[in-house]
């Protein structure tokens, strides 16, 4: 399995470093940065080759990753029974490129690549899952060539279900690059998906198939790529420097989040 490559873009850009200690594990075109302790992906890293991308039909067998032990990873057990969705970090298509696309269509459903949401969370995500599809788009003079980091923000206070805390954020970063006169320039774009709302109201000892939780809407925004810096402990400074999205202080409202732009529609993105 070869893994995200640092050289995909015409701008080289590493993985991102986690504080905490990680264990990477790589996957076809994509890796994983699991945190053993919180069993969940820290971070993950996927190159999408959108000019080879192949049209494969979904399949749902998903699977812990052998290598490592079961007690480091969230395996069925979390997910049994409850109203708790299965959520992809990378996105199932994403890697699914090239010669190898059918492998990386069956690496994408390895449980590393899951993390706890709420169903109606997972299910509603037109916005958040089109992320990809708009950057690449927007890519589309530059060989349709994106990188992808996506993971949970982890906090202390997050609800503990079945040994495993349930992350409330999520993030995600693209990458891609521009020709600028004679040298390429990195590009990067940073978005935060809230579920809070969506778990605020449900009592995770409760969660059973006869008894589903009350749900509601999720909130998607575009953030600096600074702030998930902030919220993750991660080492990215390549594409804090990268971000298209700058706000002027001075038109924002104040408050904590007085730089993230909720976001309704892909006009809304800052690209």
């Amino acid at each position: 399995m070869s893994g995200y490559e640092a050289g995909f873009l015409d701008v080289a850009l590493g993985l991102p470093a986690a504080q905490q200690p990680v264990i990477q594990l790589d996957y076809t075109h994509f890796s994983v940065l699991l945190d053993p302790a919180r069993r969940l992906a820290a971070a993950t890293a996927v190159n999408i080759a959108g000019a080879e991308l192949v049209d494969l039909a979904r399949g749902n067998t998903w699977r812990l990753d052998k290598r490592i032990a079961e007690d480091q990873q969230a395996g069925p057990g979390l997910y049994s029974r409850n109203s708790l969705d299965r959520g992809h970090l990378v996105r199932r298509r994403d890697p699914v490129w090239g010669d190898d696309a059918k492998q990386a269509n069956a690496d994408s459903f390895t449980y590393t690549n899951a993390a706890p949401q709420a169903d109606e969370f997972n299910q509603g995500k037109e916005l958040w899952v089109g992320l990809e599809d708009h950057v690449l788009e927007y890519a589309n003079a530059n060989q349709l060539r994106v990188s992808v980091f996506t993971g949970p923000v982890f906090r202390a206070d997050d609800a503990v279900y079945r040994g495993i805390r349930i992350p409330r954020l999520f993030w995600k970063i693209a990458a891609w690059t521009v020709d600028i006169g004679e040298k390429p320039e990195l590009r990067s774009a940073g978005f935060v998906l809230d579920q809070s709302p969506l778990l605020a109201d449900i009592d995770l000892r409760q969660l059973t198939s006869g008894n589903p939780p009350p749900l509601g809407p999720f909130r998607c925004f575009q953030v600096p790529v600074e702030r998930i810096a902030e919220l993750t402990g991660l080492a990215i400074e390549q594409l804090m420097d990268a971000d298209r999205y700058q706000p002027t202080p001075t038109a924002q409202p104040v408050g904590p989040h007085a730089d993230w732009r909720e976001l309704a529609s892909r006009d809304d993105i800052v690209l």
